[in-house]
């Protein structure tokens, strides 16, 4: 006979491993402000972009999968309407700027890449896995964090709706 403190036991455990288990988390709630320095010295606010649908990737030049993305947030930048969309890398490395700077050039990136102070991350639920993205709609509210990479297409599917 299975002791029932046992069956109990095991059922919180599933409901709590069920509840951590996704890759990506939807909330409602403002994005906090920043002010950080761009690769080439220039200050950047996430208010800058205010009224903007935005990506906004934590990122670092040694992770693969992050690397995997860049391609795909540069062809976004080329085919989606500047007016009301952008997307902003921060390099989460710790270290030399300079080898955010020549990464960047070495990809083409063609969008604003900051390089985080270790305050923004923690604004933003410290960052403990990267590439962790998050959809800001043109209300500057986090409408989704993603952890992981993902495809142009998944990320069309996200911003399509908010623009």
């Amino acid at each position: 006979m299975v002791n029932k403190n046992i069956i109990l036991i095991l059922l919180a455990g599933l409901i709590l491993m069920a509840g951590c288990s996704g890759a990506e988390e939807t909330t409602l709630k403002k994005a906090p402000n920043f002010s950080l320095q761009d690769i080439n010295g220039k200050t950047v606010r996430l208010s800058d972009y205010s009224g903007k649908v935005i990506i906004l990737n934590f990122f670092a030049t040694w992770c693969p999968p992050c690397r995997e993305e860049i391609p795909d947030f540069i062809e976004l930048v080329n085919t989606t309407d500047k007016e009301r969309f952008a997307i902003i890398g921060i390099s989460v490395e710790k270290g030399d700027e300079g080898t955010v700077r020549k990464f960047a050039a070495a990809n083409k990136i063609n969008y604003p890449v900051l390089v985080d102070d270790g305050f923004v991350s923690k604004t933003y639920g410290s960052i403990s896995s990267i590439p962790t993205t998050f959809i800001i709609d043109r209300n500057s509210n986090i409408t989704e964090k993603i952890i992981g990479s993902r495809t142009k297409r998944e990320f069309e599917d996200k911003i399509k709706p908010l623009l």
